[in-house]
């Protein structure tokens, strides 16, 4: 059985492509990291967090005084949440807005909750 030139190179491709898509698998993450605070559980305790600490403090609260009563509350979790910040918090707002139309600031969400 004679194998011309094309066919040995086409098999060798074959089975480097193969190879290649394998070890680019072995190395994707396959598990939720414990950390990581991108999950919809973890979106979902962030939101709770905030509706607490805005209840908390009657809703007489900016973005940024937010986000540091949210850092300093016992229910923040600071190894969970390492990457939280002001962007985050305003990304986190922003949503809520959207998810509810009658809300437009903070002291609205208070009013509503």
């Amino acid at each position: 059985m004679e194998l011309n030139i094309s066919t040995i190179m086409m098999i060798l491709f074959i089975l480097l492509l193969v190879v290649s898509i394998w070890k680019i698998y072995a190395f994707l993450p396959n598990k939720e990291l414990e950390d990581d605070d991108t999950t919809e559980a973890s979106q979902e305790e962030l939101i709770n967090l905030i509706l607490h600490v805005i209840k908390k403090h009657n809703g007489k609260l900016n973005s940024a005084e937010l986000f540091e009563k949210i850092k300093s509350d016992e229910k923040f979790d600071t190894k969970h949440f390492w990457r939280f910040n002001q962007n985050r918090l305003n990304q986190l707002l922003n949503h809520y807005y959207i998810e509810n139309p009658n809300t437009q600031s903070i002291e609205d969400i208070y009013k509503n909750n």
